[in-house]
């Protein structure tokens, strides 16, 4: 049979673009398209022809590339003309051209599509963060005064003042006019207490001037007459002297200790660099005072150079006192040569005496005071008294017992000491007292 002589019949099929042709029976004897028999054999002059229609593949047609082009037209441009049009289009959109994966599926295989709902939505919001449409809202000028005209002060405030007064309900008290404050600063007591009364301690006879403490309380000023006799109703209730002398010299020495700097300063680390106290005392009580002061700073690490004069007889309470220093490791001298040449830490004086006033014209007290005032070291008194006549050596502090006497400006900064005197002891000598000390043993005065 002649190949001119078959009847093709072509039908498209819109779905799949597959074309349908009629060919005749090849299950005898099939003749090609080059007139060559298959290795079936036979003869092909007498077969009978099969109009069945078989499925074959057509060529598929080209299609056009996106935006109106041909695979020719595309790869008949240059590499650069393609890559500038590649960049202008939408990655979103862009696909992958493969003629053999669309032409070699089957009739009844569809062309995967992919879901673009996920990739348009992050499209959207990338272009609703990063797209274009910023410029003309950075262009313009934000107006502050216009926005600053719109919040009305005035109004804000009256309507916090009106919430404070709606939730003063809780803690009011009395009638509303009289109601207090709804906020309390930190200084503030929302009990009603007492009102403070500053002046706690009176005298019968005051002195000629007055001090406060740190926290306002008002201490007056005794005389030394006044002072005496509240020592003597002490000792005879069983305050000794010994016993007023310890406590004197433990005060004294707290006191001292932190002048010297405290725990920066007298600490384990710093064993090469102690400090010296110079301890100026005289034949009296008050020297007496000072030795037992001397005795605790060296009980705590402090070097003590004790000067007291040589006498033939002394008081009790001196020997008694120097016997106990003797077991430190202070020095003792009895010569202004054998004080240190060098500037000390700090120099406590304790020549003068309330009563003995003759001892000023004395050699080794007028050396000692003016070694003390040669020597740059600052000056602590302890119980100095109070006479006419100037103060020898100029103190930068004073530490007074029980109640301060006036002292003059001389001496400097004036410091009060609880030796533990009890309040009918006070009120045996006419003296109203409440104790200003608080929890110190050593408060700071300052004048009133």
């Amino acid at each position: 049979m002649d190949i001119k002589e078959l009847k093709i019949l072509e039908i498209r099929n819109g779905s799949n673009g597959v074309t349908k042709r009629s060919v005749p029976d090849t299950s005898s004897s099939s003749v090609g398209y080059n007139g060559r028999k298959d290795k079936g054999g036979g003869c092909g002059g007498s077969s009978q022809v099969n109009s069945a229609p078989v499925t074959v593949p057509s060529k598929p047609e080209p299609r056009l590339q996106e935006g109106g082009m041909s695979p020719a037209q595309h790869y008949s441009k240059s590499y650069g003309e393609r890559h500038v049009e590649m960049a202008g289009q939408n990655k979103g959109f862009r696909r992958r051209h493969n003629s053999w994966s669309s032409s070699s599926r089957g009739p009844n295989q569809a062309t995967p599509k992919k879901n673009g709902s996920k990739n348009g939505q992050m499209k959207n919001k990338d272009d609703e963060c990063f797209g274009d449409g910023m410029d003309d809202v950075l262009d313009e000028d934000f107006d502050f005064e216009g926005n600053l005209a719109l919040f009305d002060k005035a109004a804000v405030f009256s309507q916090i003042e009106s919430s404070d007064r709606r939730g003063n309900g809780a803690r009011s008290r009395g009638t509303p006019a009289e109601q207090p404050p709804s906020r309390y600063r930190h200084d503030e007591n929302i009990l009603e207490a007492k009102p403070v009364v500053y002046r706690q301690i009176t005298v019968p006879q005051p002195g000629t001037k007055e001090y406060s403490t740190d926290s306002g309380l008002v201490v007056p000023s005794i005389s030394y007459e006044l002072h005496k006799r509240l020592l003597s109703v002490a000792e005879s209730y069983g305050l000794s002297l010994e016993r007023r002398l310890e406590m004197t010299g433990v005060c004294a020495s707290q006191m001292a200790l932190t002048l010297l700097g405290g725990p920066n300063r007298l600490t384990p680390k710093n064993v090469h660099q102690r400090p010296t106290v110079a301890l100026l005392c005289g034949p009296h009580v008050q020297g007496a005072q000072g030795i037992s002061c001397g005795r605790h700073l060296a009980n705590h690490e402090v070097e003590v150079v004790l000067f007291l004069p040589n006498f033939v007889k002394m008081l009790e309470a001196i020997t008694s006192e120097l016997t106990l220093f003797s077991k430190t490791s202070g020095k003792q001298v009895s010569s202004i040569k054998d004080l240190p040449d060098t500037p000390v830490d700090l120099v406590i004086n304790c020549l003068d005496s309330h009563e003995n006033t003759f001892l000023r014209d004395q050699p080794w007290y007028r050396a000692a005071a003016d070694w003390a005032n040669q020597n740059r070291a600052p000056v602590l008194s302890i119980d100095p008294p109070v006479n006419g006549q100037e103060q020898a050596v100029e103190a930068k502090w004073s530490l007074s017992l029980g109640l301060p006497l006036p002292l003059p400006e001389r001496a400097g900064r004036v410091y009060l000491c609880d030796i533990g005197l009890p309040r009918q002891v006070f009120q045996e000598v006419g003296i109203k007292y409440h104790s200003p000390f608080g929890c110190k043993f050593v408060i700071p005065l300052h004048p009133a």
